[in-house]
């Protein structure tokens, strides 16, 4: 049996380059949005994109996933602050997500800057989103917050 499963969905209409979509999370968690190419590719213009929602739901599976690394390290986080910025690019097989870029700045009593950086590449193993991602270039720079 699946620990979870989340769902959404996607209305398209028209061509790619001049239509739309509007897409909804089925949790309800937050209100339909709109997608278009020019948002994907140009400007957003208040709209999201696939790459910028592959974004985010990286940096808030890493930063669960460094704070459990922490926590089991006996050194649990007082804080982290986790960015995630996703790259689309055109390659000789497509267009495709080529690189997500993590930067995490941890505060951690009990910590050192060594320990912080470990445990960070153990959570960028560990995370169910960077296993998902095979084949992307994940880089991730750890900022330990001095105390």
């Amino acid at each position: 049996m699946a620990v979870a499963e989340r769902s959404a969905d996607v209305v398209w209409t028209g061509d790619l380059a001049s239509g739309k979509g509007i897409v909804t999370v089925r949790s309800g968690a937050f209100p339909a949005f709109p997608v278009t190419w020019f948002s994907r590719t140009e400007r957003s213009d208040g709209m999201t994109s696939p790459e910028e929602l592959i974004a985010a739901a990286h940096a808030s599976c890493f930063s669960m996933a460094l704070a459990h690394e922490l926590a089991q390290a006996d050194t649990p986080p007082d804080r982290l602050r986790v960015g995630a910025k996703a790259t689309l690019d055109k390659t000789q097989a497509g267009l495709r997500i080529t690189t997500i870029e993590l930067e995490v700045w941890g505060n951690v009593p009990g910590s050192d800057a060594t320990k912080f950086a470990q445990a960070a590449e153990a959570a960028k193993k560990g995370c169910p989103v960077s296993n998902a991602l095979t084949g992307v270039d994940i880089r991730l720079t750890a900022y330990f917050e001095e105390q």
